[in-house]
């Protein structure tokens, strides 16, 4: 696929998140931070109920640039986020990304993710390589 600038990804939604998610990411990403999986210690932390893992937010932005830059065809050179607003269960996220630059086989890409009131909860950005060989 030819991309230009300003051009916008694909947009995948995820959710509505739920308790049960959070316990599954918790015990494969090895992170048993009550926060995430105990309803009272978040409540006693200031949270209505436990809160979604930041890296959780993170798989969802990597997800989306595989699903728009596929692994075949592209490489990821740098990718970062900043999370910005907690993420609860009953949640419905929607990634979202803009290529900001192109630049020779190079995309720099922006990226967010948008909770169903139209919040941001987390922002990111990658630098994408083409890997298409030219042969002679």
């Amino acid at each position: 696929m030819s991309w230009v600038e300003g051009q916008n990804i694909k947009e995948i939604k995820k959710g509505p998140l739920s308790a049960d998610l959070l316990k599954l990411y918790g015990s494969s990403a090895l992170d048993p931070n009550p926060i995430h999986l105990d309803p009272e210690f978040a409540k006693a932390a200031g949270y209505p109920s436990v809160i979604a893992h930041g890296m959780l937010s993170m798989a969802f932005l990597a997800e989306a640039i595989r699903t728009n830059f596929p692994i075949e065809e592209y490489t990821v050179e740098k990718f970062s986020s900043r999370f910005r607003k907690v993420t609860f269960p009953g949640d419905v996220l929607t990634t979202k990304g803009r290529i900001k630059k192109t630049e020779g086989d190079s995309l720099h890409v922006s990226l967010s993710i948008e909770n169903q009131a139209g919040e941001t909860t987390t922002q990111g950005e990658a630098l994408i390589r083409s890997v298409r060989c030219v042969t002679p």
